[in-house]
C-alpha cells in the first residue's frame, strides 16, 4: 500500500484517497476533509473540477489530523456560501453583485460606509469647538487608535472561532457577536459587560441617525418641524427589518460611501468658494467644556466599529479583515480633513450655534443634492446601527436561526420602536454625539478590547498557542500590552472622565436651553417656524 492512489466517483462527487499522501487539486479548494487513523484520507470533490494533481510531502499524522478533524473557519465560511447560492444558477451573478457581499472590498466598503455618516456634518462644529490644529491632531490620533483597537476586535474574533471550531461548533445559520467572542473567551462577566455597552452603544447610534433625518431635510423643507420629520423617517428606517445580514449590504455599502464622499468635497469646494463670511473669528478653544465636548465627538467619530465582528462573520475569508479598517480610516481622512477645515476656515465661531454645517451654507441644488444623499446614506447607516440589535432579540426571542425573512423582521420590529422614541425626546443634533462618544464608545470600542486582549493573553500557553502572533510592526507581546495600557488609561481618564463631564454639561445645557421633546432644535427664528 506504499504508493496507492484510488480515484472514485461517488454520489456526483470523486473521491481520491492514499494511503500514504496527500494530494492538491487544481481548479478550487476542497469541500470536506475528513482523516480516519491507520485509514486512507479521503477527499470530497466540487464536480467538474480538472483532476490534474501533484504529489505533496505527507503531514505528520497528528497534524494532519488536526487539519482535517477541524477545518478552518475560513473554508467554512467559503463551504457556507457556496451551499446558500446553489440551486439558483439563473440569477446567480445579479443577486451576487447586488445582495450577496462577503469579500475583502465589501468589508472595506462597509467599515468606511459606517464609520463616516452624519458626523461629517458635526465635525466642522467639533472644529469651532476645539480650534484648527487640535481638530487635525485628534483625527489623526483617535483614527490610529479607533484602527488599533479594531484589529484587537478582529484577533479576538479569530481566536474565539478557532477555539469553537476545534470543538466542532458550526456557525451555519448563526451570526457571532462580539459579547459572544467575550464569553467564549473571558467568561460571562465580560459577556454581560460587552453586551450592555455594546447594545446601548448600537441603540443611540441608531437615534442619532434618525436625528440627523430630521436635521438634514428640513434644510430642503421646512414646512414640517424636526419632529414630525423624525416621525416619518423613523417609519422609513424601520423597513431595514428586512435585510438579513451584513452579507446583503454589498449595494447599499457601496452607494452610502459614495455619497458620503460626494456631501464631504460638497462642503470642502462649497466652503472655499463661498470664502470667510464678514468678520469671521476662530477664537476656539475658549473653554475647556467646549474643548473636552468636541475632543469627543472626534472619538465618536473614528469609534464605528461597534459592528466590526459582524462585518468579519459576513466574509468570505475573515482573517483577512485585520488592516482593512485602518485603510478605511485612511479613506476617510480625506472625506474628514478637508470637509471640517475648509468649513470652519469659512465660518469660524458661527458654527458653535450651527451644529450642522449645512444650516449656514447658501442653498443651492447641490446643496439640496449633498442633503437628499446624506439622507439616503442615514438611512443605510441606520440599518448598520440596527443589525446587531436586531440579531441579539432574534436570539432573545429564538427565530435567529430561521431562513425565514418574513418571520425575523416581523420580529425585530420591537427594536425600532424605543429608538424612534429616544429620537424624539433628545433631538440634540451634534450635542448627544459627544455624549454617546464619551460615555458609550470610550468602553464599546476602545477600553475593552485592549482589556480583553490582555486578558486573553496573559498567560504564556495562550500566547504560545495564539492565532494571530502579534503584527510585525509590533512583534513585541510587551509592546502590545504597553500600547494597550496606556489606550485604557487615556480614553479612560481624557475620553470617559474629562470628555463625559464636558459632553454632558454641553448636553444638560441643550435639555434646559430646548427642553426635552424639542419640536425644532435650532430652528432660525423666521415667520414660518415658530420654534427655536
Amino acid at each position: 500500500m506504499a504508493d496507492l492512489v484510488i480515484l472514485e466517483e461517488k454520489e456526483k462527487g470523486l473521491f481520491i484517497s492514499s494511503s500514504k499522501e496527500s494530494f492538491s487539486l487544481f481548479g478550487g479548494s476542497l469541500r470536506s476533509v475528513f482523516f480516519v487513523p491507520f485509514f486512507p484520507s479521503i477527499y470530497k470533490v466540487t464536480p467538474n473540477w480538472p483532476l490534474w494533481y501533484k504529489r505533496s510531502e505527507a503531514m505528520s499524522g497528528e497534524k494532519q489530523a488536526e487539519e482535517a478533524i477541524v477545518p478552518s473557519f475560513n473554508d467554512t465560511m467559503e463551504h457556507e456560501e457556496k451551499d446558500e447560492e446553489k440551486g439558483d444558477h439563473s440569477i446567480f451573478s445579479v443577486k451576487s453583485f447586488l445582495w450577496h457581499g462577503g469579500s475583502v472590498y465589501d468589508a472595506w466598503f462597509s467599515c468606511s460606509s459606517n464609520q463616516v455618516a452624519q458626523v461629517l456634518l458635526t465635525l466642522p462644529y467639533s472644529f469651532s469647538q476645539m480650534g484648527m490644529l487640535s481638530g487635525i491632531i485628534l483625527q489623526i490620533f483617535y483614527g490610529v487608535l479607533g484602527s488599533w483597537t479594531a484589529y484587537l476586535i478582529s484577533v479576538l474574533y479569530l481566536e474565539y472561532r478557532s477555539r469553537k471550531e476545534k470543538e466542532n461548533v458550526s456557525f451555519k445559520n448563526h451570526v457571532i457577536q462580539w459579547f459572544e467572542v467575550l464569553d467564549g473567551l473571558l467568561g460571562p462577566y465580560w459577556k454581560a459587560i460587552g453586551l450592555a455597552f455594546n447594545c446601548t452603544f448600537l441603540l443611540f447610534g441608531s437615534v442619532i441617525q434618525l436625528i440627523a433625518c430630521a436635521s438634514n431635510i428640513y434644510y430642503i423643507n421646512d414646512k414640517l418641524d424636526k419632529r414630525t420629520w423624525t416621525y416619518i423617517f423613523g417609519a422609513c428606517c424601520a423597513t431595514t427589518v428586512f435585510i438579513p445580514s451584513f452579507h446583503n449590504y454589498r449595494i447599499w455599502s457601496f452607494l452610502g460611501l459614495g455619497m458620503t464622499t460626494y456631501t464631504a468635497w460638497y462642503l470642502t469646494i462649497a466652503a472655499l468658494v463661498h470664502g470667510q463670511v464678514e468678520g469671521v473669528t476662530h477664537q476656539g478653544p475658549t473653554k475647556l467644556v467646549l474643548y473636552f465636548t468636541g475632543a469627543t465627538n472626534i472619538l465618536y467619530t473614528f469609534g464605528g466599529h461597534a459592528v466590526t465582528v459582524e462585518i468579519m462573520h459576513a466574509m468570505w475569508k475573515p482573517q483577512k479583515f485585520k488592516y482593512i479598517y485602518l485603510l478605511a480610516t485612511l479613506y476617510v481622512y480625506t472625506l474628514t480633513l478637508p470637509s471640517a477645515a475648509a468649513v470652519y476656515w469659512a465660518f469660524g465661531d458661527q458654527l458653535l450655534d450651527h451644529s450642522n454645517a449645512f444650516s449656514l451654507l447658501p442653498q443651492s441644488g447641490w446643496r439640496d443634492a449633498a442633503v437628499i444623499l446624506m439622507l439616503i446614506h442615514q438611512f443605510i447607516t441606520f440599518g448598520f446601527a440596527c443589525t446587531p440589535l436586531y440579531f441579539v432579540w432574534e436570539k432573545v426571542v429564538g427565530v435567529h436561526d430561521t431562513k425565514s425573512i418574513c418571520l425575523r423582521a416581523v420580529s425585530r420590529l420591537p427594536v425600532v420602536i424605543p429608538i424612534w422614541f429616544l429620537a424624539i425626546i433628545f433631538p440634540f443634533f451634534g450635542p448627544i454625539n459627544s455624549a454617546v462618544g464619551s460615555l458609550l464608545v470610550s468602553f464599546t470600542v476602545y477600553i475593552i478590547p485592549a482589556m480583553a486582549h490582555m486578558l486573553t493573553y496573559k498567560s504564556a500557553s495562550a500566547r504560545k498557542n495564539a492565532v494571530e502572533k502579534p503584527p510585525f510592526f509590533l512583534p513585541s507581546w510587551t509592546a502590545i500590552y504597553a500600547v494597550n495600557a496606556a489606550i485604557v488609561i487615556w480614553v479612560f481618564v481624557v475620553g470617559f472622565g474629562l470628555g463625559g463631564w464636558a459632553s454632558m454639561t454641553n448636553f444638560i445645557k441643550q435639555v434646559d436651553t430646548f427642553g426635552l421633546f424639542a419640536k425644532c432644535y435650532q430652528c432660525p427664528p423666521s415667520p414660518s417656524s415658530k420654534y427655536h
